[in-house]
């Protein structure tokens, strides 16, 4: 689905991965398939906020894809434009343990994202 006016969004992110999507080198995020997420789409913003604190990160999404789980997610995107400093085994674990697997059921989100320009 398309829409013409670019959205903002606010989403919480673990200390870690906000420290590589704020370096850049985090790419592709990924998330379940709420519902509270359809409709992201290209040109719309992220503001990334590690969860309790006012530290915030704001991206723009170049694209959304979805995938049938996280396997399919991770041959389909790469590991290292999700998490570069961990194996594609770790990151899969590291995935189920914040989403079960009846969260993985309803699918598998790659949100392609990337630093505004300044």
């Amino acid at each position: 689905m398309t829409h013409s006016t670019p959205r903002h969004r606010e989403l919480n992110l673990y200390r870690q991965y906000f420290a590589l999507v704020a370096a850049g080198t985090k790419t592709i995020e990924v998330r379940v398939k709420y519902p509270h997420l359809a409709g992201l789409a290209a040109d719309d913003t992220i503001r990334f906020r590690i969860k309790g604190t006012e530290e915030t990160c704001d991206v723009r999404v170049k694209r959304v894809t979805e995938y049938p789980d996280f396997e399919a997610l991770l041959d389909g995107e790469g590991p290292a434009n999700i998490d570069p400093t961990a194996s594609r085994e770790q990151q899969l674990a590291n995935i189920r343990t914040i989403y079960g697997p009846e969260k993985e059921a309803l699918g598998a989100l790659a949100i392609e994202i990337g630093l505004p320009a300044l």
